[in-house]
């Protein structure tokens, strides 16, 4: 394969991954960011809701993703007795963050406005299970 259509096919899977973020903020105005993080915990592509002033500055992103990365690999040993993860919730005092594992590695990372009711949280994080399923299938 030639460099140019190498280049082509790297343009247009960045892309779909990029509408996949959009498609999955679009699920609530209570989301804040949805990124595609690899396992090294490099920003694969990202989407932050219209408006918003990230909490992180660049070089906290990349350690908090790079933590993130370093947390679902460790996480990984325990599947044969705790059975695969199907995603983690940290609260913070000002954001919420879910990741959901990708069973080929990395995963998507998703902050959500920390002050939402309990009960929404649980629908969206449902709602997100089945758009992430569908997705991947």
């Amino acid at each position: 394969m030639e460099k140019k259509e190498h280049d082509q096919i790297a343009r247009e899977e960045s892309m779909r991954k990029k509408e996949k973020c959009r498609n999955l903020l679009l699920l609530s105005q209570r989301i804040r960011y949805v990124g595609i993080i690899n396992s090294f915990g490099r920003t694969v592509a990202g989407q932050l809701r219209a408006g918003l002033v990230p909490l992180l500055n660049v070089e906290q992103a990349i350690n908090e993703h790079f933590v993130e990365a370093t947390r679902n690999q460790f996480r990984k040993a325990f599947d044969v007795a705790l059975g695969t993860t199907l995603y983690t919730l940290t609260v913070n005092e000002k954001v919420i963050t879910l990741t959901f594992p990708f069973r080929s590695g990395g995963f998507y990372y998703i902050t959500i406005d920390n002050d939402i009711s309990s009960e929404e949280l649980i629908k969206l994080i449902n709602l997100l299970i089945e758009k992430i399923n569908l997705d991947s299938n």
